[in-house]
């Protein structure tokens, strides 16, 4: 195997091109071994094999700098540059991560996962390099999705002033997560179709050189090219054209289900994860608002890049028309698209990550907020239960959504309370309305949730006591309930429970009431207490003699951490809540 004998991309360039055509046949075995015992990007990383390849073959890195948007196709790379080892030997799986990593290695230079910012990243890196009078080569890689954000843009921009070596390589296989969405993408097309020949370039409109290679999996082109630019003085766009699942026929034919996966069988592609026919909320909301669009022609779905996120797979987009929008990977845009519609009479609900809402501060802010618009933002995977990369961590989302004015943010404990709130946020028309989605399985309480939201901030009381009030936020509530019925059965303390259901206000009239007979106020939340649900009520306490304490998670950047450690040590757990407990009332 040449892998063998690949220690650094200086080995690379040792080899024919007849070898390292075998080389790239080695890694995608390699790469879809891997992926099929632990998952991970399929389609991203099986199209970046020979392009990945030629970069390391022709350019020198570290000292020529690749920076690669989202990085969630870097796995080639990874494997290039001395970490082949956590791809071949199942047993090191986890020591890289899924993303370019700097603390791994130097040929790395920034921990990402958000996109549409390497030609941003690299801007900055070829400015630094001008400023030291040094000469080498800064690449930003970014897919043909990615360009849809709105940084991707300004980055291009700026590229394009700053008439230095820079060189921007869009891998385009004509897909982002799903199919593409914008007026870009037909001058995507139209180039891909004139093999680069079309009068029409977006990028040399926007001041760029530019080169087509037709088959992006051919190394001689891709070779040619990359010499042909190599220490160029000035910006230029290499467009490549490349086939997401590239080498697996599976993910080829089905490249939207392919893009991400779990553990599955090579020879058939069935996932090995058992998911059983439990509910999830993508789901169920995705049949809850397609059934409320053909109701009301006003109710529109929007997505940026992500639609499962809703549950609106082909069928289910096809079904809609019109009434689900793909904004593509442009989160700024469907926050301000949201608050246009409802300024005009729509009832919009956009779905999206919490990691990704974190790039729409500014427009939950200005667009949405100052014009208290009645949109519904649904918040999915907003949990220490969630995703747990580092650069996709979903749980800061209290202390950015809860503090901004007009915002009302809802916690739903179950099932019953997300729909009655879901039905509550489209129908309104009074705030701008966002809805913390449960991340831990869809929990039915078997109780019709009646609740007013109209009426702000009124707290429910689930079980009434004395001396101690523990107000256990969405996802925690469960962990609340059994706190309560473990001090009730074991320490004889009957303890109030309540389901605060609002983030972003606090119930003042039950507060005060709970002065009367309670001694310690709990808070439970999953999220980071800085800025967070807890210190709200700590504040409104701070004057009297009720003591609070607040459980959630300390705020750090954490990558890749097990929950139920994470838990433990932030005490979280069950028994180390009763313990605090019983200490402070004794």
């Amino acid at each position: 195997m040449h892998l063998d004998k690949i220690n650094s991309p200086e080995d690379l360039k040792k080899l024919s091109i007849v070898e390292m055509n075998e080389l790239s046949t080695e890694l995608r075995q390699v790469l879809l071994k891997k992926l099929s015992e632990h998952g991970g990007h399929i389609g991203p990383n099986l199209g970046m094999v020979e392009l990945t390849v030629a970069l390391h073959y022709v350019f020198n890195s570290p000292k020529d700098k690749i920076v690669y948007d989202v990085s969630h196709q870097s796995y080639i790379h990874k494997m290039l540059t001395g970490r082949k080892d956590a791809f071949i030997n199942s047993e090191k799986y986890d020591e890289v991560s899924g993303y370019t990593n700097p603390e791994e290695s130097e040929h790395d230079f920034f921990n990402i996962g958000h996109t549409s910012t390497s030609i941003s990243l690299a801007c900055g890196l070829a400015k630094g390099r001008d400023l030291k009078n040094e000469k080498d080569n800064v690449i930003a890689i970014i897919g043909d999705g990615s360009l849809s954000g709105g940084e991707a843009y300004e980055g291009l921009n700026n590229a394009a002033e700053a008439g230095t070596n820079m060189i921007i390589i869009v891998n385009d296989n004509d897909m982002s997560i799903a199919e593409n969405h914008g007026g870009l993408y037909k001058n995507l097309k139209e180039l891909r179709d004139t093999e680069g020949k079309s009068e029409c370039n977006f990028f040399k409109a926007m001041g760029l050189d530019y080169y087509y290679v037709s088959d992006g999996h051919d190394l001689g082109q891709l070779i040619s090219t990359f010499n042909k630019v190599k220490d160029i003085e000035h910006p230029v766009v290499i467009h490549i054209h490349t086939i997401k699942g590239k080498g697996f026929e599976i993910a080829e034919k089905n490249k939207e289900q392919w893009h991400y996966g779990m553990p599955f069988e090579l020879e058939t592609g069935a996932s090995k994860v058992s998911m059983g026919n439990a509910e999830n909320y993508s789901n169920l909301t995705g049949e809850y608002l397609l059934d409320l669009m053909k109701q009301d022609p006003t109710v529109v779905a929007i997505t940026s890049g992500t639609p499962t996120v809703l549950g609106f797979g082909p069928g289910r987009r096809k079904e809609a028309g019109k009434q689900f929008v793909d904004v593509g990977i442009a989160e700024e845009h469907a926050v301000a698209l949201a608050s246009g519609i409802a300024a005009n009479g729509g009832k919009p609900v956009y779905g999206v990550y919490s990691t990704f809402l974190q790039r729409t501060y500014d427009q939950l802010s200005q667009d949405l907020c100052i014009n208290n618009n009645p949109a519904l933002i649904l918040v999915n995977a907003a949990s220490v239960y969630g995703m747990n990369d580092v650069t996709h961590l979903g749980i800061f989302d209290i202390g950015f959504m809860s503090n901004i004015p007009n915002m009302v943010y809802l916690a739903p404990t179950c099932k019953e309370e997300y729909f009655a709130m879901v039905n509550w946020g489209i129908n309104q028309n009074e705030h701008p309305v966002a809805i913390r989605v449960p991340a831990m399985g869809v929990i039915e309480s078997s109780i019709e949730d009646t609740t007013d939201y109209s009426i702000l901030n009124k707290y429910q009381v689930s079980k009434e006591g004395k001396d101690v009030a523990i107000i256990a936020l969405g996802d925690f509530y469960q962990l609340g309930q059994s706190v309560v019925s473990k001090l009730s059965a074991e320490n004889n303390i009957e303890a109030t429970l309540i389901n605060p259901k609002y983030i972003t206000g606090i119930d003042e009239e039950l507060l005060e009431n709970l002065k009367k007979e309670h001694k310690l106020v709990i808070t439970l939340e999953d999220g980071i207490l800085d800025g967070g649900f807890g210190e709200k009520i700590a504040r409104y306490y701070g004057p009297s003699e009720v003591k609070v304490v607040n459980y959630g998670i300390k705020k750090e950047l954490l990558d890749r951490y097990v929950a139920e450690e994470l838990m433990k040590k932030n005490r979280l757990t069950e028994g180390q809540i009763i313990e605090d407990i019983t200490s402070i009332i004794k």
